[in-house]
């Protein structure tokens, strides 16, 4: 279905100037995330507050997916992970070869942070620990995957040093309940519906990341900021977790025009209570946090609203 309307979408734009669309794709992540709520919290701000627009959130694979979704026009809407909008804009890491120029940001919504959890019983306590077991490193093409493999390279690890799986974070979530893995990674905001599931069936352990850690994963990627996973954030959970986080961000292509983008910057900004309703992240969702915190230049709709507010726009963020 998403295929056919791209088509449709394709072939308007290449007719002559685009207009505004009456139907847009909001491409997320899995059901057991932050992105699809927050995806649906966003379609119904546009449905309620742009006239003559209707969205709906479409399950993907997530952030590098999600890049793709975009490039190809089978998706209006996209929210990814920052070091994974970064590789595409750039074409590095993932985008090695296939960079994706058209990637512009209409702002920067949450952080992901970077959560690690066994089960209490296990003998994981580090990330060294991992070694030898079974691990989910999350789904094919996620940012978890992508956040995942960066934390441990840059750590002197890989998926190498053990038995790699590429769940969901539902599927993760029900692997360790069952005893088919022994850790997993998520990179998704806190709390998540899948971590809080399984952590009423089990007593479940996090696993914190050294200062050493988490230098050396800034020092690999500078999207990462240090994070802290507060005590009681899921049952059982009961001290600080050190870790790492992303920003995630809202992206669009280039070709979207102008006033189609700026009614949805207006309309997420002017409601954003409407969108953190549906899911605490959004409390980070403000236009300081998109000043400091998007890797990539802000579409010009979004400009317009931005500059409409008296933000102060980075030079970066202007295309």
């Amino acid at each position: 279905m998403l295929h056919i309307r791209a088509i449709t979408v394709l072939a308007a734009l290449a007719a002559g100037p685009a207009v505004a669309q009456s139907q847009l794709s909001i491409a997320t992540g899995g059901t057991g995330g932050v992105y699809y709520p927050m995806g649906g919290g966003l379609a119904e701000v546009i449905n309620n507050h742009v006239e003559g627009m209707s969205a709906t959130a479409e399950v993907t694979g997530a952030s590098v997916e999600n890049m793709g979704l975009i490039a190809t026009g089978d998706a209006d809407l996209a929210i990814g992970l920052a070091d994974t909008v970064q590789q595409a804009y750039a074409g590095t890491g993932r985008f090695e070869g296939q960079q994706l120029p058209m990637i512009r940001a209409i702002g920067s919504l949450y952080a992901n942070m970077v959560q690690i959890v066994t089960t209490a019983d296990s003998d994981i306590q580090s990330l060294e620990d991992l070694e030898g077991k079974r691990v989910s490193v999350g789904a094919p093409g996620s940012g978890t995957e992508v956040n995942a493999q960066t934390l441990l390279e840059a750590n002197g690890m890989s998926f190498d040093d053990f038995t790699a799986q590429r769940l969901n974070f539902n599927e993760t979530a029900d692997a360790l309940a069952n005893g088919d893995v022994d850790a997993g990674f998520w990179s998704v905001g806190a709390p998540t519906s899948s971590i809080l599931n399984l952590a009423t069936t089990q007593d479940i352990r996090m696993i914190p990341l050294t200062d050493e850690q988490v230098a050396a994963a800034q020092e690999a990627d500078p999207t990462f900021t240090e994070l802290s996973l507060p005590s009681g954030t899921y049952e059982g959970v009961e001290e600080d977790i050190s870790t790492i986080g992303v920003p995630n961000v809202l992206v669009v292509s280039s070709e979207m025009d102008e006033e189609t983008v700026y009614q949805i910057t207006k309309a997420m900004y002017e409601n954003i209570e409407e969108l953190r309703a549906v899911h605490p992240a959004a409390e980070e969702t403000t236009v300081e946090f998109t000043m400091s915190a998007t890797p990539v230049p802000l579409h010009a709709g979004a400009i317009r609203y931005f500059e409409e507010t008296g933000a102060d726009i980075p030079d970066d963020l202007r295309e």
